[in-house]
């Protein structure tokens, strides 16, 4: 498929196994996968509203593994927003996230009007946290972007990620609300509406 000059593209990384494609597709599809599967790169695609008409939001869900720096370089270069991903479960997991944000800074230069969410996933499991939620915000302090804790298995949060997200992009307005466009069913319902009905 092309790329369409008004697509808004979101590039989600994170190390591996945080719960960066459990998000993406609790997100778009609505479903969650209790098994592991390693990514290369998927993307999908929504319809959102933007600056008033209708652009396509296109999600880019990159792999954990640090083989392909050209891949990660490309996705940083044409993405318009970033959501990077740890799980509250592993430390280790929000240290892997720093050479990415700095790469960002170096690529796209001033990062305080690009939107930036920082996610803490997996908050479901409490148990095994290791990472508090105010050591994630004091993170997402210093890097001056958003920061929000989600469970891609309890849909906690992961819409609001998305909308919030695009609430933080202020060079055009964004949103998952279609405004003023209805969908074909409710055009179809009012249509039937109209309709008289024969005894």
């Amino acid at each position: 498929m092309p790329e369409q000059s008004n697509d808004y593209r979101v590039v989600v990384f994170g190390a591996g196994s945080v719960g960066k494609s459990s998000l993406v597709l609790r997100f778009v599809k609505g479903t969650f996968r209790e098994s592991y599967i390693p990514t290369i790169e998927d993307t999908y695609r929504q319809v959102i509203s933007c600056d008033k008409s209708i652009c396509t939001l296109q999600i880019t869900d990159t792999t954990g593994s640090h083989q392909f720096p050209a891949m990660q370089h490309l996705s940083i270069s044409k993405g318009h927003a970033f959501i990077l991903v740890y799980s509250i479960t592993s430390q280790q997991s929000l240290e892997e996230l720093k050479p990415i944000y700095e790469q960002i800074c170096q690529i796209k230069g001033d990062v305080g009007s690009i939107p930036i969410m920082l996610v803490g996933n997996k908050n479901d499991e409490n148990q095994n946290q290791e990472v508090d939620s105010s050591e994630g915000e004091a993170t997402a302090k210093k890097w001056k972007c958003a920061f929000m804790e989600t469970s891609a298995k309890l849909n906690h949060n992961v819409k609001e990620l998305f909308q919030e997200l695009l609430n933080l992009e202020k060079r055009r307005t964004v949103s998952l609300q279609i405004d003023g466009k209805k969908s074909k069913q409710q055009k179809r319902k009012e249509k039937l509406k109209d309709k008289c009905v024969m005894m």
